[in-house]
């Protein structure tokens, strides 16, 4: 929950979600999960001063990852930008560290609570750990049920967005969610925020995935 207050970090911003948005289907459905600046300009009609902005705020925050384009031709090689999707082929070091900095300090929280791991096992336990992070970073303060393997956000800082915008705030917010869980490894998949009765209710249901 946040009590209706600000969002921060990569979701803060729609156009920076407008660019996250593009980078996540790049890595779907194209061959190519790269996009250069001259293509999201043109995907989003921003100036390229902008979108280089939006993405090195990205870059800082662990959820894009930069690269040098290979070439066989002559010319200048571009800049190419990926989303940080947290699997082996599409991680980001800003995120790896953040993943091993929340496991050391939820190890920490356990030792001076006396708590015990997730009943989940051991590799979920800092799943959710990264993903607490995650949230709390975002300006979230995210209610986990582990029985029900939910994460319950409301009220939903994005209520007051444009109806049309919606869809693309969720499902990039939990292509996020994913890629934390992805990166710090293990049983635990983000499968989709539920349907929800009213704009402020916001709950994310997660999964188990069989080993």
């Amino acid at each position: 929950m946040t009590g209706g207050g600000a969002v921060y970090g990569p979701i803060s911003s729609y156009s920076r979600v407008r660019i996250l948005h593009l980078l996540f289907e790049a890595g779907t459905v194209q061959s190519r999960p790269e996009l250069t600046i001259g293509e999201l300009c043109e995907a989003t009609g921003l100036h390229p001063n902008t979108v280089r902005e939006h993405l090195q705020r990205l870059i800082d925050g662990g959820y894009v990852i930069q690269s040098i384009e290979h070439r066989t031709t002559r010319g200048r090689p571009r800049t190419l930008y990926s989303a940080a999707t947290g699997l082996p082929e599409a991680s980001s070091p800003v995120a790896r560290d953040k993943v091993a900095e929340a496991a050391r300090r939820g190890d920490m929280m356990r030792r001076i609570l006396a708590e015990e791991d997730s009943g989940l096992g051991r590799e979920a336990t800092y799943q959710l750990d990264a993903l607490i992070e995650h949230l709390e970073e975002s300006g979230f303060e995210p209610v986990i049920d582990e029985r029900e393997l939910t994460v319950e956000l409301s009220p939903c800082p994005h209520a007051a967005s444009a109806p049309e915008h919606r869809p693309t705030l969720c499902q990039v917010h939990l292509g996020l969610m994913q890629g934390v869980l992805n990166q710090a490894g293990g049983p635990i998949a983000a499968d989709c925020v539920r349907a929800a009765a009213r704009p402020e209710e916001c709950t994310v249901q997660l999964r188990l995935d069989a080993a």
